[in-house]
């Protein structure tokens, strides 16, 4: 009889410790909502979040780029309040996609001080934050920068690779072979893009005719990857709109496959 209770015994352990290796295999990949807060107001509906959201499935949403976190073992989560301690410590990854701007939202929530030493503090710890900004007119800069400067990356006000109609050149970026991130030779698609400015410890992560338009930045146990564009929302980080010689899929992919290999 003791000899079943000890057994007993050992597969429980052993189902605990099978089952804490389990969840640090799937990290998560935390959605800001709070920032970014954009609502749609069909007539005689109710209201619905849209436009930078998991849940989204239109050619504004991030729903495909959920899909491709999810392939690769991450956990999907979003956050309707103010970053806190508490909420940024269950993420391994938080992303931040083009806060309001008041003709997006009457009542945007900018990013403050208070905010910004959380997320410093977090990203001191271990954590993996993603800034994606976007084009002058189509995003708020001041208060973003507040944050993004914490880590030597401003966000200029402009807009470069700018796309007109169907003209896809512009927006044309290739990375090399031996991309730290993309890991190949890609032709990229990016359009409308706010150039960044960098310093210590910010280093270029994406130049393209002579702008940066990504930047990584390491600071404590963590790092920072910014861009100025969300660029891989629904419209184009696939091929049913982009022309076949782009591959925003394969970009996309191999980015997140970066963001994992951060995660402490």
């Amino acid at each position: 009889m003791r000899t079943n209770k000890v057994l007993a015994l050992a597969l429980t352990m052993c189902t605990i410790t099978i089952s804490a290796i389990s969840q640090k295999k799937a990290p998560t990949v935390l959605l800001d909502y709070y920032f970014n807060n954009e609502w749609q107001h069909p007539a005689g509906r109710d209201s619905v979040r849209f436009h930078y959201t998991w849940e989204d499935p239109a050619n504004s949403g991030f729903s495909k780029l959920g899909d491709i976190f999810k392939s690769q073992g991450f956990s999907l989560a979003s956050l309707e309040t103010a970053p806190s301690a508490d909420n940024l410590g269950k993420a391994s990854v938080y992303i931040i996609a083009d806060p309001d701007i008041e003709n997006e939202n009457p009542h945007p929530h900018y990013l403050a001080p208070a905010d910004v030493q959380v997320i410093v503090a977090w990203v001191k710890a271990g954590g993996v934050l993603v800034l994606m900004g976007n084009d002058k007119g189509n995003a708020e800069f001041e208060h973003f920068n507040l944050l993004a400067e914490a880590f030597g990356i401003h966000f200029n006000e402009d807009c470069v690779n700018h796309v007109v109609g169907q003209d896809r050149e512009p927006g044309t970026i290739h990375t090399p072979a031996n991309d730290p991130i993309f890991k190949a030779p890609l032709q990229l698609y990016m359009k409308d893009v706010a150039s960044l400015r960098l310093s210590a410890p910010a280093k270029p992560a994406i130049i393209n005719n002579g702008a940066t338009l990504a930047a990584t930045a390491r600071l404590g146990k963590g790092i920072v990857f910014a861009v100025g564009d969300p660029w891989i929302y629904n419209e184009y980080i696939d091929n049913h709109i982009l022309p076949a010689p782009f591959q925003n899929t394969a970009g996309a992919t191999a980015w997140v496959g970066w963001l994992k290999a951060q995660v402490k």
